[in-house]
């Protein structure tokens, strides 16, 4: 009996070590016992950035003892400018615009991974069809971007910039536009004639194929495209803090990185069907366009959250072909990298 006493009475202090990081009984803490996390995010809907707004709905981020604070922007640059101005605490974005932040002298610091591939799709306006037959076609007009604040470029003004090039088109030769990071300013921007091509995201792209008001030039969701186009997968998406903040609250920073990375973990599980079910969205257009572009786009996503030093080198001659300073000639792209809470893959 005295055995069995102390075998119960060690087994109760481990789950009481336990208990504060995960609840009672492993239970997701309550919104009055988490810590509070800000993050500024592109959106809402965007594809690329969606396993944080899945957090949220399916509550992993109060299983680590966080309460995601979701602040949706207009786009990768403005997100990094609210967290560099200290409204939020996180912000989530491109690498390649995490990179272009630090060369421009401002401290940011990636610390977990969501997606693999660009994912983006360029699309033309519809009433361009027969004149812009492909990427060449677009020198001398006018290209929709996410825009761009202090700091430099948008990574979708970069990723646009990169595909002009090989295409033999001189970057220049194209003006570019911010249409922002909402389905109904891409779509005034395009049935309005305001831009004449746009670098886009789904579901938003799906939805103004199927509305009429764009066609398809390039498609780069695709892993064996993508890796044929830059050399490997590509880190796109992911989210960064502060260093002050860093190293002031390193177990909000591990709860975060661990909240996406149970997210991610429940995507490579689940179908796009049960996605779409969890994200609980009202509008019935909306959801059928997120559906169809999961069904066939789910793998765009990390599987575990981890860096790649696939990705990372991928990233780093992308950022190099894009920019012509002798300071992003030598980038390291690691520099821009804490992954103590993440981890690392080849």
């Amino acid at each position: 009996m005295r055995l069995a006493r102390r075998k119960f009475l060690a087994a109760a202090g481990r789950a009481a070590l336990v208990a504060p990081a995960l609840g009672l009984l492993g239970r997701p803490l309550r919104a009055a016992e988490a810590v509070r996390a800000t993050i500024a995010v592109p959106g809402p809907g965007n594809l690329l950035f969606l396993p944080i707004t899945l957090a949220s709905r399916l509550g992993t981020d109060r299983q680590e003892g966080i309460q995601l604070d979701i602040r949706y922007v207009g786009g990768g640059p403005q997100a990094f400018k609210d967290m560099l101005d200290r409204n939020v605490d996180f912000s989530a974005g491109g690498l390649s615009a995490v990179a272009l932040q630090r060369l421009s002298g401002y401290g940011i610091i990636s610390i977990v991974p969501t997606t693999r591939v660009p994912a983006y799709t360029l699309l033309a306006r519809a009433a361009l069809k027969g004149k812009v037959r492909g990427i060449t076609d677009l020198s001398g007009r006018v290209v929709g971007v996410k825009g761009h604040t202090r700091g430099g470029r948008s990574t979708s003004q970069m990723f646009t910039e990169f595909v002009l090039a090989r295409a033999g088109v001189d970057p220049e030769r194209v003006n570019y536009v911010s249409v922002g990071q909402a389905y109904d300013n891409q779509h005034a921007a395009l049935a309005s004639g305001a831009v004449d091509a746009l670098m886009g995201d789904e579901p938003f792209a799906t939805r103004l194929v199927r509305n009429g008001v764009a066609y398809v030039l390039g498609d780069y969701h695709d892993l064996e495209t993508v890796r044929k186009l830059l050399g490997g997968l590509f880190l796109n998406g992911q989210v960064a803090t502060r260093p002050d903040f860093l190293a002031r609250r390193p177990d909000v920073v591990a709860g975060v990185v661990k909240t996406l990375q149970r997210t991610l973990a429940w995507i490579d599980k689940h179908t796009a069907a049960e996605m779409v079910d969890a994200l609980r969205i009202p509008d019935a257009s909306e959801r059928g366009a997120l559906l169809d572009a999961l069904r066939i786009r789910k793998n765009v996503y990390s599987p575990d959250g981890r860096f790649s030093d696939e990705q990372i080198a991928s990233v780093e001659r992308f950022f190099r072909a894009t920019e012509t300073s002798a300071a992003a000639r030598t980038f390291v792209m690691n520099g821009v990298i804490e992954d103590r809470w993440a981890g690392r893959s080849p």
